[in-house]
């Protein structure tokens, strides 16, 4: 594929360095005609990503809102930020496989999945929510399918 030079505009140019990172390729190039180097980032654009609530309305996917959700819930508790965005990513990526709409259900599901491996009580927090418990049996039916 042709590269235009952004300094002379010549169509012509010459990778010298690629790196590829988990969502992009990153190249260094070289003009043939000026012999500027330059770098391009190429990366795969993604779909809209859509939601359809309970209440049957759709809203664009809003991973700093799944952020959020998964933060509260492991709020105090000894799990990383690099961790929760390795969770984030995880649930994302399964999401999108799914197809190009999802159900915030489906969405809990995964995110519930993801607490359970990691950390108990960030699970309880979140399926305390999650599943709208409403009074102190929900926990103790919860928590003892936990307990082996």
């Amino acid at each position: 594929m042709a590269m235009l030079c952004p300094y002379c505009s010549h169509l012509e140019t010459k990778v010298i360095d690629k790196r590829d990172s988990r969502n992009v390729t990153k190249r260094r190039r070289e003009c043939l005609k000026c012999e500027r180097r330059f770098n391009t980032h190429e990366f795969v654009e993604k779909t809209a990503l859509r939601v359809i609530k309970k209440d049957g309305r759709r809203e664009d996917f809003d991973r700093a809102k799944l952020n959020r959700g998964i933060m509260r819930a492991c709020e105090k508790r000894p799990i990383t930020g690099e961790t929760i965005e390795n969770m984030i990513t995880t649930i994302e990526e399964k999401l999108r496989k799914k197809g190009n709409e999802v159900t915030s259900s489906l969405i809990g599901e995964f995110v519930a999945r993801e607490l359970k491996k990691i950390d108990k009580v960030a699970y309880i927090r979140f399926a305390s929510v999650y599943h709208e418990f409403t009074d102190i049996s929900d926990f103790k039916k919860e928590i003892k399918g936990l307990v082996p």
